[in-house]
């Protein structure tokens, strides 16, 4: 099936598809990370911010290639030091700190959500709601895991997973709102021929 990013030049081939691409690709890093930026202050070792909205939703508008394709070049951005994550630093010795499993979990969280969109799971609320938690959950388990190394297994659980689920269950909501009422409306153009 189709999703939002397949919507933009529908017949695009060759060198057009790799533009297009190549501009989805940039603008789902440029979401994230001004997501990133969006944060609830003082809520401990890792913030709570928007950004996990923004992978989930940059995966299921993407899809599986693309999306895992834009949160990878979103890390290298990081990584050469360009200022995209949620803290004040970036570069490689960021991936040393405590949120590197968050970060590896979003290509991943990308790619299986983006997945499940192609599958037609952005279509409808009950089905958008379990391909957004089945992100948020790959998110904090990588995430937890790897805060489990630096704070131990007890500390990551209650600081680095069960801090998030409340506001993991707001943005997935969030998004299972807005993504099919979208559809909703590209399929009310194309009725009317908009599209």
């Amino acid at each position: 099936m189709r999703t939002f990013g397949d919507l933009l030049s529908p017949g695009a081939v060759g060198r057009l598809a790799l533009v297009r691409d190549g501009v989805l690709i940039l603008a789902g890093t440029m979401l994230v990370a001004v997501c990133a930026k969006i944060q609830i202050p003082g809520t401990g070792t890792v913030p709570i911010t928007l950004q996990t909205f923004a992978v989930v939703l940059v995966g299921a508008t993407l899809g599986a290639r693309r999306g895992a394709l834009s949160l990878s070049a979103y890390l290298f951005e990081g990584a050469v030091g360009m200022p995209v994550f949620a803290g004040p630093i970036a570069g490689a010795a960021y991936f040393a700190g405590p949120t590197t499993g968050y970060l590896v979990g979003f290509v991943l969280a990308a790619f299986v959500v983006g997945r499940l969109a192609e599958r037609g799971w952005d279509r409808r609320f009950a089905a958008a709601i379990c391909m957004f938690a089945v992100g948020h959950l790959l998110i904090l388990a990588l995430g937890g895991m790897w805060l489990a190394g630096q704070v131990g297994l007890r500390l990551a659980i209650t600081h680095g997973v069960l801090v998030f689920l409340p506001g993991a269950a707001w943005k997935m909501t969030l998004a299972a709102a807005l993504l099919p009422s979208a559809w909703k409306c590209v399929h009310g153009l194309d009725r009317s021929g908009g599209i």
